[in-house]
């Protein structure tokens, strides 16, 4: 009997990440927008402040890589909760909630469909890693590793507030306001040294988001802040309390 109810609860979960997978790949904008912004980030920001700026030895434009790669992934995360709210409106929601699985099933379905689509768009920024000679490829391996980690963690986030919330507006506003934080306090655009204010440099440290540029920008190019463990460690934490508070919130949505 238990190894049916497994059975039924898996397949709950393949369903719903299939279909959350088919919604990305029917809107090629989506894909088109997920690979030019960072890309626009990395040339003309990049470039333009690298004429005058280098980090060391290595290019401005190829030390800000990790942090747009990180970049791609907390906003294509996060604003995946909107998928919540806009089923609601249509009501497809409410028929993928009756479906004979429990909230769980369909919350980690919904967290596996959104970190696919989030890595997807990672995928083909590395494709384009050539551009960048600082990188070191044999790191790419280990870079995806902490950003399925943290995408993980930020799609569950994105759960959670589309859980709570009802208009589409409200979410925008919201994730909008910690997002922005969190990317420029995470060190995607500048060292993590001892130049920084004493203020920033608290918040920074207090920021989870720093540990995965770090952890990426170490494997990528070889300039950490902390050991690998350390970064590894402090985004499995949060990403296990993420996916803990997702899952509540959305057991309890109406």
């Amino acid at each position: 009997m238990s190894t049916n109810i497994l059975q039924k609860e898996l397949l709950g979960i393949s369903a719903v990440w299939w279909r959350e997978f088919k919604v990305f790949w029917r809107e090629k904008s989506r894909i088109v927008s997920s690979f030019v912004q960072p890309m626009m980030w990395l040339f003309l920001f990049g470039s333009g402040i690298g004429a005058s700026l280098s980090i060391g030895d290595i290019n401005y434009r190829d030390y800000i890589y990790p942090g747009i790669l990180t970049m791609s992934v907390i906003f294509g995360s996060v604003f995946f909760g909107l998928y919540i709210i806009w089923d609601r409106k249509l009501d497809v929601l409410k028929a993928v909630l009756v479906a004979p699985v429990t909230r769980i099933s369909i919350f980690f379905g919904k967290v596996l469909g959104g970190c696919t689509d989030v890595l997807l768009q990672v995928l083909i920024l590395f494709a384009f890693s050539f551009l960048f000679p600082s990188v070191n490829p044999w790191g790419i391996p280990l870079a995806l590793l902490i950003l399925l980690i943290t995408s993980i963690a930020l799609v569950s986030l994105g759960l959670a507030l589309g859980s709570l919330l009802e208009s589409l507006e409200g979410f925008q506003v919201i994730s909008s306001f910690l997002i922005f934080p969190v990317f420029f306090l995470s060190g995607a655009l500048f060292p993590i040294d001892d130049r920084l204010p004493s203020w920033l440099q608290v918040l920074v440290k207090i920021n989870p988001l720093s540990y995965t540029v770090d952890g990426v920008r170490g494997a990528l190019l070889g300039i950490h802040t902390y050991p690998f463990y350390v970064n590894l460690g402090i985004i499995a934490f949060f990403a296990a309390t993420m996916l803990l508070l997702g899952s509540i919130l959305f057991s309890r949505m109406k």
